[in-house]
């Protein structure tokens, strides 16, 4: 069963990057990485080149949240992340999947710094209220830099993701698909309130609106 697991797993994080390529939310570069914890271990799988099409499913390695390599080979560069993975996985134990890029757009928030701001239904359709928090600037992978990331999550237990200053974004749910879609979505709404605030910038939702919008999506079975 563990081992079925593992390959349905791995062919959700293949499908995740061609969905995250495909709605062209990546950076020019394509760099990013992602991983799916392992029902009922304290193991992941994680990718260990960036996220493109040349991805293959049965070479992503299984690594212990520790950075221990389980199975397959992992890229010594990408060593340095694993504990911002593991540590999402800790603090979070609803949380499956976690994925990182540099989408252009919302990395231009973790640049200046600023929270995104949750104005776009698209969102709000993901149960987000809270704007997106900026978790301050470390090295990559450092001790440091998974302390930031941890204290924006305990600090906002509602965000689903962490904009990463000066870096990009670390996004999280329930599955890969589910955390694909959450990027794009953030992506989308990021481009749209830079255009919004040309305008005279974005407005919040109305008081009531999440509970409007899922008894709404209930009607038509779209809430899970």
């Amino acid at each position: 069963m563990a081992q079925d697991s593992t390959v349905v797993l791995r062919d959700q994080l293949v499908e995740a990057v061609g969905r995250l390529l495909l709605a062209g939310v990546m950076s020019h570069s394509k760099h990013g990485n992602m991983s799916a914890r392992l029902p009922g271990t304290e193991q992941m799988l994680l990718t260990s080149t960036g996220l493109n099409s040349s991805l293959s499913a049965e070479l992503i390695p299984v690594v212990t949240f520790d950075g221990e390599v389980v199975s397959g080979t992992l890229d010594p560069a990408t060593r340095e992340i694993v504990g911002m993975h593991s540590s999402v996985y800790r603090a979070r134990p609803e949380v499956h999947s976690v994925m990182h890029t540099h989408s252009p757009h919302v990395t231009s928030f973790a640049l200046a710094h600023q929270p995104l701001p949750c104005a776009y239904e698209a969102l709000l359709r993901f149960g987000i209220t809270v704007d997106i928090p900026v978790a301050d600037w470390a090295p990559r992978g450092s001790r440091e830099s998974i302390t930031n990331i941890i204290d924006q999550i305990t600090t906002h237990p509602d965000a689903p993701a962490v904009l990463l200053a000066n870096h990009g974004l670390l996004a999280f749910g329930r599955d890969p698909l589910m955390t694909a879609f959450l990027i794009i979505s953030m992506e989308e709404a990021a481009g749209m309130t830079l255009e919004a605030r040309k305008l005279g910038g974005e407005q919040g939702f109305p008081d009531g609106a999440l509970e409007k919008e899922r008894e709404h999506m209930r009607q038509f079975g779209s809430l899970r």
